[in-house]
């Protein structure tokens, strides 16, 4: 058995507002949310300790091995240390098509890591991951929980020398554009007669 893992007050009102969305005996559909507050609890190494999967499989009533099942399926629920800023890199073909090469090897080479690994300091660790959503947007990388798209080797290269620094980047499209917008603005329906005045 390993150590032990309690929530503090504050994640545990936390769980237990998850926990009671779902009806009685169903608390279990709570699992990913409960694996998810013991990741952001972890503030060292922020990852999910094999004493908080029995925590949570306690309180969930549940078998160890149903949430390991869960932790090893999603990959935002990390069950080993990574840095202060995970960097999600998407490398999925609507980020390749846009240049997602350059911005991971950009990544690989400004902090001398490779896939998988963590920079020495413990600041910053890469994976390489499926679609995260944001296509039209692509290239992107997740750092932590922000998003940060429409980019290239530069922009990611400033982006972490601002983290590095202590600083908070503009989260979001890199390029000027608005949220998803084309790039420019409207591009449609700009010359069309509605039969107004």
């Amino acid at each position: 058995m390993s150590e032990r893992f309690e929530f503090t007050p504050e994640y545990l009102e936390q769980a237990k507002k998850a926990m009671a969305k779902y009806p009685e005996g169903r608390q279990q559909s709570a699992v990913l949310a409960l694996l998810d507050l013991a990741q952001r609890q972890n503030t060292d190494g922020h990852y999910v300790t094999p004493a908080a999967v029995d925590t949570i499989a306690e309180m969930l009533d549940m078998a160890r091995i149903r949430v390991m099942e869960v932790a090893t399926f999603f990959t935002m629920i990390n069950l080993e240390p990574v840095g202060k800023y995970l960097l999600q890199c998407c490398t999925t073909t609507p980020c390749w098509l846009r240049g997602s090469t350059e911005v991971h090897d950009a990544i690989q080479s400004h902090l001398g890591i490779r896939n998988g690994e963590t920079t020495e300091d413990g600041l910053f660790t890469l994976m390489e991951v499926e679609c995260l959503g944001a296509c039209a947007n692509a290239p992107m990388v997740q750092i932590n929980d922000d998003y940060y798209e429409d980019l290239d080797g530069d922009i990611i290269v400033k982006i972490l020398d601002a983290l590095k620094n202590g600083e908070a980047p503009p989260r979001g499209p890199q390029n000027g554009r608005q949220n998803s917008a084309p790039i420019g603005g409207p591009q449609t329906l700009l010359d069309m007669d509605f039969g107004g005045e």
